[in-house]
């Protein structure tokens, strides 16, 4: 009697045991089955990963502005659900395109000026002034980017025109470097420039023993503090506009270089209550005052904004003759151009930065400047090091320096439009043996394996597709000239690629949040009408911008 009831004991247990191992087998198997919620899918897509492997994917899951996953259509939407699910239709999506040399803030607060890009003559700029003048309530008149180079008459422009349409109103216009400018009479009065006035660095135009208006690099920036600046409020609002250009490009990020302290407040205000969204890397411009407060503060680091450093300049543009160097232009004999600033001054600024996490960056163009400063780079940072310090623009660089590159990790930051622009009167500065010296882009590409790419917008288009193109095929938008610009220095789609997203967040230290599209990384991306890594070549400048998306959230398109 009591073995059965042992045995009926033992077989309810047993059942109770079967059904405990049944419900745990269903709740793991379902388990399986429920699907994390995210805040957005992206399915049918060309994805470029832009990693170390160069992948690529057709689907990926965001969840708190940040990618959690990457994969194929089944297993993304297998293991993920969201609100916001978005299908490509088989689009392009990259990284959000980074420049890694630009004025952004500088571009802004340019918004209110007379455009000049493109003039072709001094008379379409007097026409294009009249029109501006009528309209703006300011009494300085101010224009930025003619070329005198775009001219059938190639030469500077004098004030002679200006003085007498504009004889009680000041006039300064800018050279599309941003290193020239031409001034009517009483804008130079204002500015305090006369016959005997000398700027270090700088160069003031004189012809027949009369001033001609045109001031150049440190003379020019002595006049323009002369200039009233507009109101917070209305810089902080060219601010946003120029974001939504930016944005319009895929442009998610920006080094913005030779900045105030007081525009990183702005900066931050705007950030703070404006709805200033774009990431910005930003460097300061060259002031004693700055130095001291920067190394004992070192970086500032916030959400969209990081000071990481200073930028500097050696010397000025090849296009007005301002670029420092080793022989003579070619175009003016007995001139080689200059140093801006002496070089002692870059060397104190250096040996000041080498022991804090500030970056160095300076523009260094003419083969003088550049082995100056590499020169000084060198002697500073002593061997291989993962300072990251920046030479900008690195334009023309004479063979047997660069190994300096290499040997001490210094780091090109180029600008593949300049080529681009430059390519009609650069050979007449530097003359046909000395123009296969510049625009080295593969060349110095090879030095650390890895280039950042910019713009140097506003003085370039800030198109990064523009960018792109410049650096691979070395034609210009009119497709010129057809065998390309000294296509030995052409960089292949994946480097080009590279350069405009994860090599520019390498050059700020930022290589580990965004720039590819990875796993733990920041969800900036873009998403294209054509596929630029493998359309044929003539395609590429007309691919257009679908979307734009910041933290995971659109901020530009349809």
């Amino acid at each position: 009697m009591i073995s059965i009831f042992f045995i009926s004991l033992l077989s309810i247990y047993m059942k109770r045991i079967q059904s405990l191992v049944h419900h745990l087998f269903l709740a793991i198997l379902f388990s399986g089955c429920v699907k994390k919620k995210v805040s957005l899918i992206v399915v049918n897509a060309n994805i470029y990963k832009v990693d170390s492997n160069y992948s690529q994917a057709s689907a990926m899951a965001v969840h708190d502005g940040k990618i959690v996953a990457m994969g194929n259509n089944v297993t993304i939407q297998t293991k993920y659900q969201s609100a916001n699910n978005i299908d490509a239709k088989g689009a392009t999506i990259l990284p959000g395109f980074i420049d890694a040399h630009a004025h952004f803030t500088g571009y802004a607060t340019d918004m209110w000026k007379c455009d000049l890009v493109g003039t072709k003559s001094y008379a379409e700029i007097l026409t294009k002034l009249k029109a501006y003048s009528t309209n703006i309530p300011t009494q300085w008149l101010y224009g930025r980017g003619w070329n005198e180079n775009d001219w059938i008459v190639k030469t500077y422009p004098t004030k002679k025109m200006l003085d007498s349409l504009y004889p009680n109103r000041p006039v300064f216009l800018k050279r599309i470097d941003g290193r020239t400018a031409l001034l009517n009479q009483m804008a130079l009065s204002l500015a305090g420039v006369q016959l005997s006035t000398s700027v270090p660095g700088g160069v003031i135009g004189i012809k027949n023993g009369q001033l001609t208006g045109i001031l150049t690099d440190k003379a020019m920036d002595m006049a323009e503090q002369a200039i009233p600046t507009i109101s917070d409020s209305m810089a902080m609002q060219y601010y946003l506009a120029a974001q939504a250009n930016c944005f319009a490009v895929g442009l998610t990020s920006i080094h913005d270089c030779d900045i105030s302290e007081s525009t990183i407040q702005l900066l931050k205000t705007a950030q703070q209550n404006l709805g200033l969204r774009i990431k910005i890397f930003a460097l300061l411009a060259d002031s004693a005052q700055y130095y001291n407060r920067w190394i004992k503060s070192g970086p500032l680091k916030t959400a969209n904004l990081t000071v990481g450093g200073f930028k500097l300049y050696a010397d000025g543009a090849l296009g007005n003759r301002g670029a420092c160097l080793l022989n003579s232009y070619t175009d003016k004999k007995d001139w080689y151009g200059q140093m801006l600033a002496p070089e002692a001054h870059y060397k104190a600024v250096a040996e000041a930065l080498m022991n804090t996490k500030l970056q160095l960056n300076i523009q260094a163009i003419g083969d003088s400047a550049n082995r100056t400063i590499l020169k000084i780079y060198a002697n500073v940072l002593k061997g291989k090091n993962d300072k990251r310090w920046r030479i900008t623009h690195a334009q023309v660089v004479q063979p047997k320096d660069v190994h300096y590159f290499a040997a001490y990790n210094i780091i090109p930051s180029v600008m593949p439009t300049h080529a681009t622009s430059d390519m009609y009167w650069a050979v007449d500065r530097l003359g046909k043996k000395r123009i296969n010296h510049a625009y080295t882009y593969q060349q110095l590409l090879q030095t650390n394996g890895w280039l950042p790419l910019g713009t140097d917008f506003p003085v370039e288009d800030m198109n990064p597709i523009k960018t792109f193109f410049a650096a691979v095929v070395r034609q210009n938008d009119k497709g010129l000239p057809r065998s390309g610009f000294n296509m030995d220095n052409a960089l292949t789609r994946k480097q080009a690629l590279y350069g405009i997203t994860i090599w520019a967040a390498k050059a700020a230290y930022e290589e580990g949040e965004k720039g590819s599209l990875e796993v733990g990384k920041a969800a900036d991306f873009v998403m294209l009408d054509t596929d630029i890594m493998n359309c044929p070549t003539n395609q590429i400048l007309a691919t257009k911008v679908i979307s734009t998306w910041l933290n995971g959230i659109k901020v530009w398109g349809k």
